[in-house]
């Protein structure tokens, strides 16, 4: 018995896990920093090697600022830009980028170490395999991001910015499930709890919640009808429709605003529901209706700051705070999600 419960869980590797979560969370911090500061387009060269170095000389500076007055944002948004503007743009972009470098280390490298070692349990082998992997395509996914923005556009396409901010929160997800799994083994008793279905929709909601986000933010949406709870004084916004289907659903400002809004309605009723049901409930683990009880009170504190964010034209500091809390209301919700799963 001994011998298996050594096999089955590892505390080293939860704590790698956690901590690696951790920096993805900063890393998605860091990235609506650079949306929001329209900082994404300022480096156009991908280089995933020599690109870890900032530039050494004003020489070096100005090449990547002639570079930078290429693309569409600086002659559309940006002309006569100062150099030292440019500077503050870069050292947004450029610090997201060494972040992913910096995740990308911190997990292949404790993992080839674990794996050697034998210290991560086999059944979560596959699992760390997939999330290199995911981590991996994360770089590309953000590259092709970025690509989006520098010939015909003067800011990314909302879908490929939805696109990589859902590669990053998946990552999120997974590392967090991971690491609650390494740390407490497999449960010893399966029980068909009927929370185990509601509280994986609603971690589900809440991660599809953050893609309409990326694609507020992505279509500067949170710029226009800034009163709440109406509309530019009206139930609905005046200009819904965008061109055809897809261009409603991805590239209207109006459209990807209201969906948003209706969906976070949703997830504040569903969130408080939980909170109340599961602190209530006699069948449940006291962990899990701890879990319940927090995921209500982010829920609700997060409403409030995205009412407060959109009311005040999105601001840097409470973008930012907004941005932080869904990935934060994500790891809560993860973790509900992962202890009603056991007795």
């Amino acid at each position: 018995m001994t011998s298996f419960l050594r096999s089955d869980r590892s505390r080293p590797v939860a704590i790698w896990l956690f901590i690696v979560a951790a920096l993805v969370f900063a890393m998605v911090v860091v990235g609506g920093a650079t949306r929001l500061t329209d900082s994404g387009l300022s480096i156009t060269e991908w280089k995933p090697i020599m690109g870890a170095l900032p530039p050494m000389s004003e020489a070096a500076w100005q090449a990547d600022f002639e570079l930078y007055k290429q693309i569409p944002q600086y002659k559309l948004v940006n002309a006569g830009m100062t150099i030292e503007a440019f500077k503050t743009i870069f050292w947004w972009e450029w610090g997201h980028r060494l972040l992913g470098r910096i995740v990308g280390a911190a997990f292949a490298i404790p993992f080839a170490f674990f794996l050697i070692r034998r210290m991560i349990p086999r059944r979560l082998i596959w699992r760390c395999a997939a999330m290199l992997v995911l981590g991996g395509l994360q770089g590309l996914v953000g590259w092709w991001m970025v690509s989006s923005g520098l010939s015909e556009r003067v800011s990314v396409a909302p879908e490929r910015l939805m696109t990589h901010l859902g590669l990053a929160l998946a990552l999120f997800v997974m590392l967090i499930w991971t690491a609650l799994d390494a740390w407490a083994g497999s449960p010893r008793v399966e029980e068909r709890s009927p929370w185990r279905g509601w509280a994986l929709a609603l971690l589900g909601a809440i991660f599809f919640q953050s893609l309409l986000g990326a694609l507020v933010a992505g279509n500067d949406a949170g710029l226009v009808y800034n009163d709440w709870p109406l509309m530019n004084g009206a139930l609905l916004p005046d200009q819904y429709l965008g061109k055809g289907l897809w261009g409603t659903l991805a590239h209207s400002q109006g459209a990807v605003q209201l969906h948003h809004r209706l969906v976070a309605y949703a997830l504040f009723a569903a969130g408080v529901a939980v909170g109340v049901l599961t602190w209530r409930s006699r069948h449940l683990p006291r962990e899990a209706s701890m879990a319940g009880l927090a995921v209500a009170i982010v829920v609700t504190l997060q409403a409030a700051v995205g009412v407060w964010t959109l009311m005040a034209q999105v601001p840097l500091s409470l973008g930012v705070i907004h941005q932080a809390g869904a990935a934060v209301l994500l790891a809560v919700a993860t973790a509900f999600a992962w202890r009603v799963r056991r007795p």
